[in-house]
């Protein structure tokens, strides 16, 4: 697995909006709003290719000097369980390591805190709802 910082509005980086809205949004029954994309120009978009076939992805939004928050996380399907989100978050924490920011923050889907947790991630706050379906706030020291 080859792990990448895509440019934002690069080709590559339409490729990820159409893995993240196939693993992140159908199957809840909802769309990636188009138009939301503007915000993610300051984001850093990590990606991973097998050859030229992306399987995964993540973003990382700065919040502050210290502070970047982890967002949407999506890999393929077809080789989720396989360890590939284990080394693409791992991957993003060495970006973010490199940057110096000493914190990665992230809302996790209820359905995966025990993947974060194995991580070194650690919840606080209480359960909400996002994108229709329960979360849990995260977070990680670097």
């Amino acid at each position: 697995m080859n792990f990448t910082i895509v440019h934002y509005q690069s080709q590559e980086y339409y490729r990820m909006v159409e893995l993240r809205d196939t693993v992140l949004r159908k199957p809840l029954g909802l769309t990636l709003d188009l138009t939301l994309l503007g915000n993610e120009e300051t984001s850093i978009h990590i990606a991973g290719f097998e050859g030229n076939t992306l399987q995964c992805c993540l973003l990382l939004t700065p919040l502050e000097p210290s502070i970047i928050q982890m967002r949407q996380v999506a890999v393929d399907t077809h080789i989720q369980s396989k360890g590939i989100g284990k080394q693409l978050v791992q991957f993003s924490e060495n970006i973010a390591r490199e940057l110096f920011y000493k914190e990665i923050i992230l809302h996790a889907r209820k359905n995966v805190v025990g993947f974060y947790e194995k991580m070194g991630y650690s919840t606080y706050g209480d359960e909400y709802i996002e994108v229709s379906i329960p979360h849990i706030n995260m977070k990680k020291i670097l």
